[in-house]
């Protein structure tokens, strides 16, 4: 018996488009970090980088349940005494919905150089529309 390795996919990677709108925002993160990971495949693997890309459109749509909107903090340290910032749901919401998504996903991935590596294949957009026809993505 020899134990099945799979290879880096390289270019041959899938690619998702996920459609945030009105989805409650920690379900989506555990599907966006599963399929990042790979774990959605057969040949999963934890040492090797088998995930796909993703695609997040509508990020400004997503649903936070109950008073998540005005609780959720997302908390931000500058490094310097009194350096520490907060921001709540509603305010990300209104400047950066996107991060909403990102530092979901971040926190539901394992915390090394390979969870660096698949966040960069996230790509998250506020709107509708993204940049990535090319790819002929699946919905996902």
């Amino acid at each position: 018996m020899k134990t099945f390795v799979p290879e880096n996919p390289g270019s041959n990677r899938r690619w998702l488009v996920v459609d945030a709108s009105e989805k409650p925002l920690g379900r989506l993160a555990v599907t966006i970090a599963n399929a990042l990971r790979g774990k959605d495949q057969p040949t999963y693997t934890p040492w090797v980088d088998t995930g796909a890309f993703v695609i997040v459109t509508n990020a400004a749509k997503v649903k936070l349940t109950g008073n998540k909107e005005q609780k959720k903090i997302y908390p931000n340290y500058k490094g310097y005494l009194r350096g520490r910032r907060e921001t709540t749901a509603e305010e990300m919401r209104a400047k950066h919905p996107d991060w909403m998504v990102k530092k979901a996903v971040e926190g539901m991935l394992p915390k090394n150089k390979l969870a660096r590596t698949m966040m960069r294949r996230l790509k998250v957009y506020a709107g509708p529309e993204h940049p990535h026809q090319a790819q002929n993505p699946a919905d996902f």
